[in-house]
């Protein structure tokens, strides 16, 4: 007779095996699109686990094929940092721009050196980063801006495209792999989706795939992302440790597969930069022959080590570039010009048209960015014209095609939030500036942003006191708060003495935050909090910053023209070197670094390049790397020839075999802590 022990063990094989068997099936379905067994068989083994886990439920597993759907509901998507960022794609939309862009990489490469190039469509969906821990998905992640992205695991886990457990049959399965890639609806499931939603009544249909796809996979009931026909494919790597040794993308996109994995489709490989344009060219005539929507093609470097040398921007990666297709087009009429202004007080011109179906989207207004480009268009209201999405979400106007016999329109003399002065600071500027520094439309958004956590970090600066101060004319300029008493701030609605002296401790404590929070807190176009920080450590003081060429901000290696150009033309504005003058003044700290008394000030780490791997305990990675910054150092993702040193934590992967393969310095977390002087 057999005991219940060895019962239970023959339920709990049998129940792995379904899973294994079902998982297998999975992969031929949804991802080959080859079945080898029939929808009723398929259904009969997804029953049978079900009914087992039912009666045995110690047995369920989150990966378990019926763990698909939870009954939860978010209420939030909670923030989460990427292991690696997730870099976005810089344009080209024409042959020359693809030929200087393989020209600049070429430049990164040794002389002479053989690209081999990999060219997959670039389907509009939504960028999505997968992280499956020993072969176990566990978390699926929006991209966000790069380096934190949105936690929609429950959501993905929907997808039938995604496993839930890596395939372990015909590959090794590595401990940690990170893999981006896009969420996106077939042109048929989004139709059918659209006609489901009209019939319901009341409810908004999706304007093209990429908002059904977007606005499917963020609910907040999984029950009705599961509902929606989603689907994936995987188009690059983010992490990987342990598993199998790939060089290329292309080894990358077959170990994937081979994981039962979905990758991108259809692409190819080629060695000359002609085939690349030729092959580009192709699927701009093919493109509706696709089931899904394409906007054009994605080219990358294959090699991973020539990848490496080519690097990447804060923003981008320089191996790699989008191929965007030519604009689609509409016609409309202009039923209003209007005005906007920005935070920095730049007056845009919008047109407000009859809503028009354009390339998928309904589109209702559209910039006109200057009113050099209205002059240049001869645009005025009640005209027909072109309208074009050129491989952006943001449409523009071409052309007038029908003049509607309005009046040309002019730049307005006042400002429509504050009435303030409209002019031209310079004459070779196209842009027209508000330049009352009280405009309630720039300097309130300029000082919520001044005052974030990750800038300024003044506490109880929050949206309605900063109302409150500008409205009041209490503060006309970022500076100004810094010259706040006490008296002033009682005037304020809700505010009491205990109130009023935290918030003006907080201002004070916000003066000796080092240049990298002040100069991200200034809000320069481009420069987001990670370029802040590695900018002021290249200069070190505002004063040499505002002093900074293009051609020296362009010797930091994650800093592109664009945002090189931004940086010279803001700190070109005499507003500008006012705002700076009056917030010394004001004593704010103008240096990257300040002595301290246990602070980390010695530049122990110059020059130096390190990667981390493995589980750290004294420090998350993302603390790590900012004590390496502090330093004087580089955190870097990958190890190369170029690393200083590797540290390694618990459960190290594949960097820790790459390092002692190069021959580079391993360090352990207790000597990585003692070479900073930390215990």
């Amino acid at each position: 007779m057999k005991s219940a022990n060895s019962s239970l063990e023959q339920i709990k094989k049998e129940i792995e095996k379904l899973r294994e068997e079902i998982r297998y099936h999975d992969y031929r379905y949804y991802i080959l699109n080859e079945p080898e067994i029939s929808d009723g068989e398929y259904d009969k083994l997804l029953q049978r686990l079900k009914e087992l886990e039912s009666k045995y439920p110690q047995f369920i597993t989150p990966d378990s094929p019926t763990q698909r759907v939870s009954g939860g509901v978010s209420t939030e998507f909670k923030p989460v940092k990427h292991l690696k960022p997730m870099l976005s794609l810089d344009n080209t939309y024409s042959t020359e721009e693809v030929l200087d862009w393989d020209e600049r990489v070429r430049k990164l490469l040794p002389r002479n050196a053989k690209i081999r190039y990999a060219i997959e469509p670039k389907i509009d969906g939504l960028s999505c980063s997968l992280r499956y821990e020993n072969g176990v998905l566990t978390l699926g992640a929006t991209r966000g801006d790069g380096e934190t992205g949105e936690d929609v695991t429950l959501n993905v886990k929907t997808i039938r495209a995604i496993p839930l457990r890596l395939l372990g049959r015909t590959a090794k399965t590595p401990t940690l792999l990170e893999v981006r890639g896009e969420v996106y609806m077939r042109k048929e499931d989004f139709h059918k989706l659209n006609e489901e939603l009209k019939k319901k009544g009341g409810e908004k249909i999706f304007a093209n795939p990429r908002n059904a796809a977007s606005g499917s996979l963020r609910q907040k009931d999984p029950r009705v992302t599961a509902q929606r026909k989603l689907d994936f494919y995987v188009h690059s790597l983010g992490v990987i440790e342990g598993g199998e040794k790939i060089s290329t993308h292309e080894e990358f996109l077959k170990y994937c597969s081979r994981l039962g994995l979905k990758v991108v489709e259809p692409v190819t490989f080629v060695e000359d930069i002609k085939d690349v344009i030729e092959y580009c060219k192709e699927w701009e005539k093919k493109r509706d022959t696709l089931p899904y929507e394409i906007d054009g093609m994605v080219i990358k470097v294959n090699s991973f080590e020539q990848q490496e040398m080519a690097g990447v921007t804060l923003k981008s990666p320089r191996w790699a570039i989008a191929y965007k297709f030519p604009a689609r087009q509409a016609t409309t009429v202009v039923k209003n010009i209007v005005v906007q202004v920005g935070r920095t007080g730049v007056i845009t011109p919008v047109a407000e048209f009859e809503p028009t179906e354009c390339g998928g989207v309904v589109i209702s207004r559209a910039t006109l960015h200057n009113f050099d480009e209205i002059k240049r268009l001869g645009v005025k209201v009640g005209d027909t014209v072109v309208i074009e999405r050129a491989g952006e979400v943001i449409p523009k106007v071409v052309k007038v095609v029908k003049d509607g016999g309005g009046k040309p329109f002019k730049v307005p003399a006042r400002c429509p939030s504050c009435g303030g002065e409209i002019v031209k600071e310079k004459e070779e500027e196209v842009a027209y500036r508000c330049i009352n520094p009280s405009c309630p439309a720039q300097l309130i958004n300029s000082l919520i942003h001044f005052a974030k956590r990750e800038a300024m970090n003044i506490e109880g600066l929050g949206e309605a006191v900063v109302e409150q101060l500008v409205n009041r004319g209490m503060v006309k300029d970022l500076a100004d708060i810094y010259f706040l008493k006490k008296e002033d701030l009682l005037q304020l609605e809700l505010f009491a003495d205990k109130k009023a002296d935290n918030l003006l401790k907080s201002i004070e404590n916000s003066k000796s935050a080092p240049l990298s929070k002040l100069l991200y807190g200034l809000g320069i176009r481009h420069v987001g909090e990670k370029a802040s920080l590695v900018i002021a450590r290249k200069f070190n003081t505002m004063d040499k910053l505002m002093n900074a060429t293009v051609e020296e901000l362009l010797t930091i290696e994650e800093v592109g023209p664009v945002m090189a150009e931004s940086i010279v033309r803001f700190f070109k504005q005499e507003g500008t070197k006012k705002l700076i003058e009056k917030l010394k003044r004001a004593g704010v700290n103008m240096k990257e670094r300040e002595a301290g008394e246990g602070e980390l000030q010695e530049q122990i780490l110059a020059g130096k390049t390190v990667v981390f791997t493995g589980e750290l305990e004294s420090y998350t990675r993302s603390e790590a790397e900012e004590i390496v910054y502090k330093l004087g150092g580089t955190p870097a993702s990958s190890v190369s020839r170029k690393t200083s040193f590797v540290v390694v934590g618990k459960n190290p992967g594949s960097k820790y075999e790459k390092a002692k393969e190069l021959g580079i310095k391993i360090l352990t977390e207790e000597e990585f802590l003692k070479l900073i002087g930390k215990k």
